[in-house]
């Protein structure tokens, strides 16, 4: 039995510890002794407003405990980083070693486990558009953890990136983060004297999401991967049409990690932030007993960059 946090619907604020039971591994994961969590606004909001008792949890990092057994993976004593489709808000996880990889020693737990689902999201937002070099590309959301990341890996492959803040003093971040212009406001429309853009990657959804599909040039993608503002959206099909070979991309992580190698990913970003090319933007550091109070404060969009909270023994 080990420490958890869950979900309950009968408890106020939702979020409670418990006492819950491992399961066995399976021969590929190995048992990690968890360090630090970090907080995602998707998983959040499904605790939320779920109807069931759930152990939430997808981004953790830790010490290897006992190796996997089939030989896979890093070794025990290994300091590493992963993520679990559930449930890795816990004392100890069974990680599959196929998500699971090891990190530098002057990586931080703190900072590697803000890489997970944020940036392994960014990454493949990014491959979607090929090769980036000189072309344009806009990010929404660019104050988040994936915009954050998704910011710095595109400059970092030499494309002009233009960013979304919804304030001048958030718009500093995002020139921080690599931006060359910076949209400040709610509107999509200054997004049309910027454009066109070959790639545009979006965590808004709603009308952002519907106007800006209209700022692609020909044979141009936009990858749709969260809905901070509403997960819907009324689309001109004349904008995807019109223009010619035009694609709206909606990535699941998940998914994503049936076709790349989650573990080789995970160890670029994590080598990306040890040689200081790739910074992790950490809003809050906190025990995880204040998961209620950080968890709220996530959902009013109080932070930006990622919530990191570390695992107490």
């Amino acid at each position: 039995m080990v420490r958890a946090i869950v979900s309950d619907p009968l408890v106020f604020g939702r979020f409670t510890f418990r006492e819950v039971e491992m399961p066995p591994p399976a021969p590929s994961e190995a048992i990690v002794q968890v360090k630090a969590i970090s907080l995602n606004r998707g998983e959040v909001r499904d605790a939320l407003n779920g109807e069931e008792v759930t152990k939430p949890g997808w981004d953790f990092a830790g010490v290897v405990l006992k190796p996997a057994q089939d030989g896979t993976g890093p070794k025990k004593g290994s300091r590493v980083v992963g993520l679990l489709p559930i449930g890795a808000w816990a004392e100890q996880v069974a990680a599959r070693t196929s998500w699971l990889s090891e990190i530098p020693e002057t990586v931080t737990f703190a900072q590697a486990v803000t890489l997970p689902v944020a940036g392994l999201s960014a990454l493949y937002a990014l491959r979607k558009g090929g090769l980036l070099l000189h072309k344009r590309v806009l990010i929404t959301g660019s104050t988040g953890g994936v915009g954050q990341f998704a910011h710095q890996l595109a400059t970092m492959a030499g494309a002009y990136v233009v960013g979304t803040a919804r304030t001048e003093k958030r718009a500093e971040l995002v020139r921080d983060a690599g931006a060359s212009e910076v949209i400040v406001g709610e509107s999509y429309s200054a997004a049309r004297g910027l454009g066109p853009f070959q790639l545009i990657l979006d965590t808004v959804g709603g009308d952002m999401l519907a106007g800006l599909l209209s700022t692609l040039v020909s044979g141009g993608i936009c990858v749709t991967m969260g809905y901070t503002n509403s997960p819907y959206a009324s689309i001109d099909v004349r904008d995807l049409i019109h223009k010619g070979g035009t694609t709206l991309y909606g990535l699941f992580l998940l998914e994503e990690l049936n076709r790349y190698s989650g573990a080789d990913d995970l160890r670029l970003l994590a080598q990306l932030v040890a040689e200081g090319r790739l910074l992790p933007r950490i809003e809050v550091e906190a025990s995880w007993k204040e998961i209620q109070s950080i968890a709220a404060r996530l959902m009013e969009r109080q932070y930006t960059g990622k919530a990191v909270l570390h695992v107490d023994e």
